[in-house]
Order: C-alpha cells, then sequence, then structure tokens
C-alpha cells in the first residue's frame, strides 16, 4: 500500500491539472494563483465552482462532466484520493477541472475575494461531538472564512447521511438569517429529476444501500460580518 501511495504521489507531481501548495508558500502569506485562477490556471473567466474535501474527485468530475460552462476544483489534503480524480480527468480531456491538496485553514491563502461562485460540501466527516462544533464544515468559524472569497449571495451546497450535521447546519442558517434556496432530509425519495443532485459518490452509494437517507441543503451567505453559533451549540 506504502508503494503504491508513493508511486501516486509521483505521478500526481507531474499532473498539470493539480496544485499542490507548499507550507511556507500559503503560511500567513498569498499564494500565487490567488485571484488568478481563472486568467492563469483555467484561460477563461467562467464561474469557479470547489468542492471542500472532494476526496476521489467523483463529485467535482461528475459535475464538470455536466456543466462544462463553469470550473471547478477538487480540494483535499489527501494525495492518494486526490490522484484518481485528476488521472480520470486527464484521460477525459477535461479542461475544466483542476485539484488542489491543501488544508482547509489555508483557503483564505489561495483564493481572492469573489472568485468562487459556489462551494460545494460532500459527506464530511460531522464531527459529532457537541465539543466539535466549531470543526463542522458548516460552522459559522468556516462561512466566515467563506465569505472572505465567495461571491455575494453565494452557494453553499451540503450532502450528508449525517442527521446531526443537517439539523446543525440548518439550525446555522436559521440562526444567522442565511437563506435557505432548498433542504430535505431524504433527497433519492423527492423524485427530481436533477443533474446536479444526482450524482452518487462511492461512499454516498454505500450509505444508501446500508439504508441511510442522504440530507441536502443548499443556503447563501449574507452580508453578515459575523456569523453565530446557533444557542445549542455554545460554549
Amino acid at each position: 500500500m506504502a508503494k503504491h501511495k508513493l508511486q501516486r504521489f509521483a505521478q500526481m507531481a507531474t499532473f498539470e491539472n493539480v496544485i499542490q501548495p507548499k507550507l511556507d508558500e500559503v503560511l500567513n502569506k498569498d499564494y500565487k494563483l490567488k485571484g488568478n485562477w481563472n486568467r492563469i490556471f483555467f484561460k477563461n473567466n467562467n464561474p469557479i465552482v470547489i468542492e471542500l474535501g472532494c476526496g476521489k474527485g467523483e463529485y467535482t468530475v461528475g459535475l464538470a462532466k455536466r456543466f462544462p460552462g463553469k470550473n471547478y476544483i477538487g480540494m483535499d489534503i489527501k494525495g492518494a484520493r486526490i490522484w484518481k480524480g485528476a488521472l480520470y480527468a486527464l484521460q477525459n480531456n477535461l479542461k475544466n477541472v483542476g485539484f488542489l491538496r491543501t488544508r482547509i485553514e489555508y483557503i483564505n491563502s489561495i483564493f481572492g475575494p469573489g472568485e468562487i461562485s459556489e462551494i460545494w460540501i460532500t459527506f464530511p466527516d460531522p464531527q459529532e461531538k457537541r465539543n466539535r462544533a466549531k470543526k463542522r464544515l458548516t460552522s459559522p468559524q468556516f462561512l466566515t472564512l467563506y465569505k472572505k472569497f465567495l461571491q455575494p449571495a453565494g452557494t453553499i451546497h451540503l450532502k450528508t447521511d449525517n442527521e446531526l450535521l443537517y439539523n446543525y447546519t440548518c439550525q446555522v442558517c436559521s440562526h444567522n438569517n442565511l437563506a435557505i434556496k432548498f433542504h430535505t432530509n431524504d433527497l433519492y425519495n423527492l423524485g427530481l429529476d436533477d443533474d446536479l443532485l444526482s450524482i452518487k459518490t462511492f461512499y454516498e452509494s454505500q450509505f444508501i444501500m446500508q439504508g441511510s437517507s442522504i440530507k441536502y441543503i443548499c443556503f447563501e451567505l449574507n452580508a453578515n460580518e459575523i456569523f453565530e453559533e446557533p444557542p445549542d451549540e455554545e460554549g
């Protein structure tokens, strides 16, 4: 297994669609592509959508195939996972796909104000313990980070099998007066015919086979200066 990982890391270093910033390039400084993703990386002016914790890139690639008029960046710290999606994109000549290997904590060093139009968060760690609420990717702490690079009224999508994370995100939206565009706690029983929501990752398919319902919420960030935790999560 370790040998395969090393081989993938070496191969990925040659991929033109993978960006792997070094720590000293993003720690307390702006990365060279910040504010320049359209001009330098994609070489077009199409909207940029990012997927946080993209894993093997199944959702990033799936969206890019369905919506060629947008650019997509899958972001994850696990290089062995990114390798699969990046290789698929290269082999299938998907020019509107990129992958970024770095920690989410450095995201404001990488994207400039208004550079991103949408954020997808697909099946993240729900951080179920109450004292871990701030680690959830839809927490006020992370929303504050996203606001710095998300376009005004930019959209955030969450798909999860976790009831706690879904309910928590709904509460965050309600408490902070964030406009919810759509939400459901049982996505695939609605009978929707929607390319945007029909993509299933490997793990999503496993959850469904195990009998889990898939939850989805789509909401917009507003002009709040500060986002607050719901009362039940404070402390």
